[in-house]
Parts: C-alpha cells; sequence; structure tokens
C-alpha cells in the first residue's frame, strides 16, 4: 500500500527514462512508471524497451496488449530486468490503441482482462497492478465499475490505480478525454469504501499536495500526471510531506547540477542532449529568469554537438538565490 502512496503517472512520449532518472533527483519514495510499452514492441520491436537506470526504482512497467501469453511473457521479462511492478494500461482511450485491442476498451471485456492478471500473476512475484477508468462511453454506472473491479479481484489482482473520469471510445481525442469527462472523484472514493480489502488509487486532475493530502483521505494513493510533468519541482516536497521524512531538499539549481554527470553519460554513448532538457524545461517554473531557461535551451540543446554548457549557459540566466515568488 505504501508503495502507491504517491506516483507519477505513465505518460506517452513524456515519461521515458530520462524524464524518469531527472523525477527520481527530487523524490526518492514516488513511485514512478514507464510509458505504456506494448507487447507487440517488446516480442518483436529491435530496440530495448525495457531499459531503465538502476537510479530509478521503484519503478513500474506500464503494459499494453490483451493477449494473456503474451503479457505473460513481457512481465517474466520485466521481472528478470528487476522492475518492482508490473501494470496493465485498462485506461488510454486513442485510436491506436483501441486498433490494438487494449488501454479503455478492455474495461467492456473483463474476462479478458482478467484472464491477463492471471496469466501474469503466474508467472511473477512482483505485483501486477490495473489502471483503469471509471466507465467507457455509456458504460458509466457505478454498478458497472464494481462489476469490472470484482472480476479482475478474482483473478488475482488486488491494486487499482483509477482515473476518475469516464473514456469515450469514439469522438473525443486522448487529450480531450483527459479534460471533458467530468472528473468524479466521490466514485472513486466509494471503491474504496466498498472493497476497503484492496489498495486504490486515484488518478486525474491533481495538481497540488494540498489536494493529494486531501485525496488521501479516502483512497490509498494518488497518481499525478501533467501537473508533475510541467512543474517538476513540486516533486521536491513529496518524500517530507508524504513519507515523512526528512533531510535536505536539493535547490532547483542542486537538481540541474545533480543532472549534469548523467547527461555527460548519455552524450558519451551517442545520445542527444534535448532528449533530456526537454523533460527539464519547467524546473524553475514562476521563478525569476524561468523564460529565459526555458528559451536558452530550446533554442540550443537542439544544435549538432550540444553539450552540457549549454546547460550551464540556460541556469545561469536564473538568479541562484531568487524567491519562488519572484515570478519572470
Amino acid at each position: 500500500m505504501q508503495a502507491q502512496r504517491f506516483s507519477i503517472a505513465p505518460m506517452l512520449d513524456w515519461t521515458d527514462r530520462h524524464c524518469r532518472y531527472f523525477h527520481r533527483l527530487m523524490t526518492r519514495q514516488t513511485l514512478l512508471y514507464t510509458e505504456m510499452v506494448t507487447t507487440g514492441a517488446i516480442i518483436h520491436g529491435k530496440g530495448d524497451y525495457l531499459g531503465y537506470s538502476e537510479q530509478e526504482h521503484p519503478i513500474s512497467l506500464q503494459l499494453g496488449g490483451s493477449n494473456p501469453a503474451d503479457l505473460a511473457h513481457c512481465a517474466r521479462l520485466a521481472q528478470e530486468r528487476g522492475y518492482d511492478e508490473i501494470n496493465l494500461n485498462v485506461g488510454c482511450p486513442s485510436d491506436r490503441v483501441q486498433n490494438g485491442r487494449f488501454g479503455a476498451c478492455l474495461m467492456g471485456e473483463p474476462a479478458l482482462v482478467a484472464d491477463c492478471v492471471k496469466a501474469m500473476r503466474d508467472v511473477v512475484d512482483i505485483p501486477v497492478t490495473v489502471k483503469t477508468r471509471i466507465g467507457i462511453d455509456d458504460q458509466d454506472s457505478y454498478e458497472f465499475l464494481q462489476a469490472f473491479i470484482e472480476q479482475v479481484r478474482d483473478a488475482g489482482c488486488d491494486t487499482f490505480i483509477v482515473h476518475a473520469r469516464k473514456a469515450w471510445l469514439s469522438g473525443l481525442s486522448p487529450r480531450e478525454n483527459r479534460e471533458i469527462p467530468p472528473l468524479d472523484y466521490p466514485r472513486v472514493y466509494r471503491v474504496k469504501q466498498d472493497y476497503p480489502e484492496l489498495t486504490i488509487a486515484l488518478n486525474g486532475g491533481v495538481t497540488s499536495m494540498e489536494q493529494t493530502l486531501e485525496h488521501l483521505q479516502h483512497v490509498d494513493g494518488v497518481m499525478m500526471g501533467r501537473e508533475a510533468y510541467q512543474n517538476p519541482y513540486i516533486l521536491a516536497q513529496v518524500d517530507s510531506q508524504l513519507f515523512g521524512l526528512t533531510g535536505d531538499v536539493p535547490s532547483r539549481h542542486e537538481v540541474v547540477r545533480m543532472m549534469l554527470p548523467y547527461m555527460e553519460q548519455e552524450l558519451a554513448k551517442g545520445n542527444y542532449l534535448s532528449h533530456m532538457t526537454r523533460h527539464m524545461l519547467g524546473l524553475f517554473q514562476n521563478m525569476q529568469g524561468a523564460r529565459a531557461w526555458r528559451r536558452h535551451l530550446s533554442e540550443n540543446a537542439c544544435k549538432p554537438g550540444a553539450g552540457i554548457q549549454v546547460v550551464l549557459d540556460a541556469m545561469a540566466k536564473v538568479p541562484e538565490f531568487a524567491s519562488a515568488d519572484s515570478v519572470e
């Protein structure tokens, strides 16, 4: 249960390994998720879709798929690679995902989701969790959600991360599905009330530690998405406010300096600076010089041969001891 107390949502094209390494510099306790990785990519792809840095623990692999045997194969590989959790995506509403018969459309096939969970549980010892919505299309009653949770629970899943919006499988883009269907936090709270033996984490629309603490009065965990990405220094509050840990919190400038050795290692491997700095643009949000920081990185990190001097020059544009109220 403690592992799910606070996590950062899996976000396609955002929460890659560079992003996760960066986030880990600000919080040791937060559970980090990979981007959704499809079983097809892992089994048939030419790249290493399971790569991560040891510093990223605790880390969960989010899988996309609906073939129990394929999911079991990938879950076994993930456990061998040292992942701390496997999460099945039953929440993504994109057309690409639906065409692959996974994501949110699987809410309409709880028996298949149960088979997928059981197949993975049979071959791994690490937790297998499910990220889902509160409903899909016109199947949005509480009874529909209950029936889904009970069937998947009976297959061995005891942890659900529930996005407190339903998904429209046609007519709305993935972005619109994150914003247009109304949030229904009480419905997620009710799931926890009705199934106290399950670990229930809430996702959707969370933008502050204050909101997180309020939700934690009703559920076991909170998953934060875009706010953690766009305003990453919010993560520096997590270990003390949510986990009761004491100790020095790195300043924003210290976070950048802590990131430099990693950047140098990655550059030496032939990776591009911009692939790392794009995750850091929001670090100085609401600080004097934040706009200059973003502009310098955006304009220079993508240039051929760009190195860490670009980052140092960008950081020099932000006063080291400016207060958080010193808005640009």
